[in-house]
């Protein structure tokens, strides 16, 4: 029969040889630091591809006021923005479609006044909501002053993780906006 301190010396031994062996240590440690390590990831991702769609959307409008400033959504008589923004955002085929955006969701503002100091320029979120009952399409005249204003509800997916950059009381949006003020040519 062993001895009370023999079983002690064997027990410490294993202990220390336990001690010193590292195999597993790295496992370990990546399974601590991969979850905070993905969601960091997966934030920076989203959050460039946010700020990508945001400045396609400049693009957008950019191209849409060209139409304003130089009379050509004037000549072809518009009724209202969403024909403006299915007729030269997003155009039938051939033309290529827009690939990030949904032009069902992207909703159009064009408002004309008399002086830049008139221009007025308000906020679409109304109580955590986008609110687009206030959207009118009036491309002006000539020598009017125009501010174009392109409004989308960018679906966001890693807010869950304790990363969230949605501007929207659903949590999970954020309504992306490009603005274009000029004043129209004499066409």
């Amino acid at each position: 029969m062993s001895s009370p301190a023999a079983s002690t010396a064997a027990a410490r031994r294993i202990f220390r040889r336990f001690r010193r062996n590292r195999r597993g240590s790295a496992a370990v440690e990546f399974a601590l630091v991969a979850p905070v390590f993905f969601a960091l990831l997966f934030a920076i991702i989203e959050t460039g591809i946010m700020f990508f769609a945001n400045q396609v959307l400049e693009s957008i409008t950019q191209n849409a006021a060209r139409q304003v400033l130089t009379g050509q959504a004037q000549v072809n008589n518009y009724p209202d923005g969403p024909t403006f923004t299915s007729n030269v955002v997003c155009p039938p085929p051939p033309a290529p479609p827009l690939v990030l955006f949904n032009c069902s969701n992207l909703f159009v503002d064009v408002k004309s006044y008399s002086s830049f100091s008139s221009v007025v320029i308000n906020s679409q979120i109304v109580n955590g909501s986008f609110d687009p009952s206030t959207l009118t399409y009036s491309p002006g005249g000539p020598g009017d002053i125009v501010v174009v204003r392109f409004f989308y509800k960018w679906p966001l997916f890693v807010t869950g993780l304790g990363y969230n950059i949605a501007n929207l009381s659903s949590g999970n949006q954020r309504l992306l906006v490009a603005t274009a003020a000029f004043q129209n040519e004499p066409y």
